[in-house]
C-alpha cells in the first residue's frame, strides 16, 4: 500500500455517467480518495451515506470526495441515485487503480481466503502528494474522522 509522502498515482476512470475523470483534474484542491468493496452492501452503504451526510462540510473546505470500487458505471449510478450521493463515484472493473494504490489484497473472512478491496482512504494534497492514509477504516466513522483530521491540519 502507498504511504504518506508518496506521489499519488494519476488515473482516469469513468464516473457513474460514463464521463472520464482524472485525479489530475483536481490539482490545486485536496482530494479525499476512498476505496470500498461493493455498492449496496451494508458497510459500503453506511460509509457512503456518512460521506453524504457531511458532504457540505467537505465542499465548504474546497475538498473533493471520490469513491472508487470495482463496480461498473450502472451499479454506481443506481447506488448514487438510491442514496442521493452527491460526490464522485468511479468505476475500476479492471482493478488498475485498486492495484496501483495497493488496496486490492488478500483478505480472510471466516477462514476463507480471497482477493478484495481493503477499505482505505487517502488524503491527497493540492500538489498530488499523499498527505495521509487511513487504513482498514470503519464505515460509520471514516467521513467524520477525515473531517476532524482536515480541520486540525
Amino acid at each position: 500500500m502507498l504511504t504518506a509522502g508518496a506521489m499519488a498515482p494519476d488515473f482516469t476512470l469513468n464516473d457513474k455517467d460514463g464521463n472520464k475523470v482524472a485525479l489530475s483534474d483536481f490539482r490545486g484542491k485536496k482530494v479525499v480518495l476512498y476505496f470500498y468493496p461493493k455498492d449496496n452492501t451494508p458497510g459500503c452503504t453506511r460509509q457512503a451515506c456518512a460521506f453524504r451526510d457531511v458532504f457540505d462540510e467537505f465542499k465548504q473546505a474546497n475538498v473533493v470526495v471520490i469513491g472508487i470500487s470495482r463496480d461498473n458505471e450502472k451499479s454506481h449510478q443506481n447506488f448514487a441515485d438510491k442514496y442521493k450521493l452527491p460526490f464522485i463515484l468511479l468505476a475500476d472493473p479492471e482493478l488498475a487503480v485498486l492495484q496501483a494504490y495497493g488496496v486490492w489484497r488478500e483478505k480472510k473472512s471466516y477462514g476463507k481466503v480471497s482477493m478484495g478491496v481493503v477499505r482505505t482512504t487517502f488524503i491527497i494534497d493540492e500538489e498530488g502528494l499523499i498527505e495521509k492514509v487511513f487504513a482498514k477504516v470503519k464505515p460509520d466513522t471514516n467521513a467524520r474522522e477525515i473531517l476532524n483530521y482536515l480541520k486540525q491540519n
